[in-house]
This record gives C-alpha cells, sequence and structure tokens, in this order.
C-alpha cells in the first residue's frame, strides 16, 4: 500500500472509532441523566446533560442549518490540508481527530438540532468527545505545521 493512501485510511479509520465512541458515550448520557442533573465523577470532574444549540460553549445559539454548512466547509478545509501532503508525521492523528469530532457533533445537529454536551469542570462550559478530539485535532495541526516551518528554517 502506497504511503499516501495508508494515511488516508488510518485517518478514516480513527474518523470512524472518533465518531462511534463519541456517539456511544452521548447515547449512554442521554439515557442515563435528565437535563442539568450533574453526577460527581472524580474530584472536579462531573457529568451533566446539555444541548448546545450554538457553536462553541453555546454561543451564536440557534445558528441551525449554517452551522451544518460552516461544519461542511471546515471539513472541507481539514481535508484539503492533508491532501497535501498526507505523509507528513502525525497528520493522520489530527485529521481523524478533527474529522471525527467534527462528524460527531455534526451527527447530533442533524438528529437532534443540538450537541450533547455531559462533561463538565469547574467554571468551564460543559463539552464532550468531540469536542475534546477537535482541541487535540487543532493542537495537533498546529504543532506540526510550527514543527515543519522551523525545520525548513533551519532552525531544526
Amino acid at each position: 500500500m502506497k504511503p499516501a493512501t495508508r494515511a488516508w485510511c488510518l485517518a478514516g479509520a480513527l474518523c470512524l472509532v472518533v465518531v462511534a465512541f463519541d456517539q456511544a458515550a452521548k447515547a449512554a448520557i442521554e439515557d442515563h441523566l435528565v437535563i442539568a442533573q450533574k453526577v460527581e465523577v472524580l474530584g472536579p470532574l462531573r457529568l451533566t446533560l446539555s444541548h448546545n444549540s450554538g457553536v462553541a460553549f453555546g454561543l451564536a445559539g440557534g445558528a441551525g442549518v449554517p452551522l451544518v454548512a460552516i461544519t461542511l466547509a471546515a471539513l472541507g478545509v481539514v481535508a484539503y490540508l492533508f491532501g497535501r501532503n498526507p505523509t507528513r508525521p502525525g497528520m493522520w492523528i489530527a485529521t481523524g481527530l478533527l474529522a471525527g469530532g467534527a462528524l460527531g457533533n455534526l451527527t447530533d445537529r442533524i438528529r437532534a438540532d443540538a450537541v450533547t454536551d455531559y462533561i463538565e469542570l469547574p467554571h468551564w462550559p460543559p463539552f464532550n468527545l468531540a469536542d475534546m478530539c477537535i482541541t487535540v485535532g487543532v493542537l495537533l495541526l498546529v504543532f506540526i505545521y510550527l514543527r515543519d516551518a522551523e525545520a525548513e528554517s533551519g532552525g531544526g
């Protein structure tokens, strides 16, 4: 298998795993908690059921169809960046996490017009597994581009 094909397969597989775990976790939370119920887990970590109809952390609530379009456009950008150099070390992980997280939340928006959030930390709005994967994917993508820029400039 060509390295680029392997990278696309790995990114796709990770994406599917993220979507599956994200949707399974959201279904379990929906089945066991009611809105605003709080369950102490460990230290400051709590589980709570909430529905977010906005962008991140409930901002721009009720945007519906435009949010679906924005998500699809973002997925297109991620695919474009990945397609430019899929064999770049770590790119398949960043792409799989970003795409899986975006598709997990997009599934919620299409199904229920809101994203199911359930992880709560003090002084932070509730979030979910998909949000964590998106965040880690973006951070990894930034790291990859900064690392490569430093290497190209002769700093590494």
